[in-house]
């Protein structure tokens, strides 16, 4: 009996690219680049499944060239942003993704980009490297406390409520702001419901963790960035569009606010004109906020699982548009 055709769009980790190979027909991007658009549209043509990343366009044009013999569009990312979900509903394709599994690993990253940021990690590792390391000095790269300090949680979910764990044991006073309220959670963590103004107004370290919608793009800029101390730190491990680079730009060059740490840019991946990358309190680092071994093979094997189900007729264990099975 035939295997069902499939085209992964790019090399996933070892343990889900197995998992593949061995069920199915599986044609494998091999770049380190995801495929040009074009190469996709010929790719997918009479494909049964395709196994997508955030960096690849899922839309009307990819899902009339793929034809009727797909079955399912499973992606290996939490966020699904790029892909139209309403037209896959609309053809009553499921559409899989991984969420829950990074959410430890990503807290982790952007708690390391906090304490990274506050303690100008490296600046440090480049004054070292550079030379420049002559003597102890009583003033040479200060940066604040972290201890004590109040920490603004932007989007109280998996990830935000993991941050508000992490403060904990730093004897943080922690706000968020979230379109829902959640006093449970407010209870269980000790965390302080604010508006979105006042959270930035008085927090010490401003941290995002929201989707990216048309209500949140450029959700943090220029007016934003001025509401907050001079102080402050910004860290985004969400997404790049959270936040105006331009208007970012501006803030950590004019003094507007102390430091900033990215791990997503807009655009991704950010050019290398851009004059972000000129900037000494800023650091950016290539979406890397869930690259731990465990959690990536995990990523990958939950969306080979989705990948599976759906060619096999069953519901995806994590289904982004359940309603298909109404």
């Amino acid at each position: 009996m035939a295997k069902p055709k499939v085209f992964v769009t790019r090399i996933i980790p070892d343990e889900g690219l197995a998992m593949v190979q061995h069920a199915t027909d599986a044609e494998i991007w091999p770049g380190e680049l995801p495929p040009p658009y074009e190469v996709l549209l010929e790719k997918v043509r009479g494909r049964d499944a395709v196994l997508t990343l955030l960096t690849d366009k899922v839309d009307v044009g990819m899902m009339d060239a793929a034809g009727p013999s797909l079955k399912v569009i499973s992606q290996m990312a939490v966020g699904y942003d790029n892909i139209d979900v309403a037209a896959a509903t609309a053809r009553r394709l499921p559409v899989g993704y991984t969420p829950g599994v990074l959410t430890e690993t990503t807290a982790d990253f952007a708690w390391t980009l906090l304490m990274a940021a506050a303690r100008r990690v490296v600046e440090g590792d480049a004054y070292t490297r550079q030379g420049r390391w002559k003597t102890w000095g009583p003033t040479l790269l200060m940066g604040p406390d972290v201890n004590g300090a109040t920490l603004g949680i932007v989007g109280l979910g998996r990830i935000g409520t993991a941050m508000a764990r992490r403060a904990a044991g730093f004897d943080m006073c922690v706000l968020y702001y979230d379109p829902d309220r959640h006093p449970a959670q407010e209870q269980a963590l000790g965390v302080k419901y604010a508006d979105f103004e006042t959270l930035l107004s008085q927090s010490d370290f401003v941290t995002l963790h929201t989707p990216l919608n048309g209500q949140t793009r450029h959700l943090v800029g220029a007016a934003q960035l001025r509401l907050m101390k001079r102080s402050a730190i910004l860290i985004n491990t969400a997404r790049g569009p959270l936040v105006d680079p331009e208007a970012l730009y501006q803030a950590l060059k004019g003094g507007v606010i102390a430091y900033g740490a990215l791990d997503v840019t807009e655009p991704e991946p950010i050019e290398m004109t851009s004059p972000l990358l000129t900037l000494p309190n800023l650091i950016i680092v290539p979406h890397i906020a869930s690259a731990s071994l465990q959690t990536r093979n995990k990523m990958a094997t939950m969306a080979v699982a989705n990948l599976l189900a759906g060619l096999q007729g069953e519901r995806l264990p994590f289904c982004v548009n359940p309603q298909v099975y109404g």
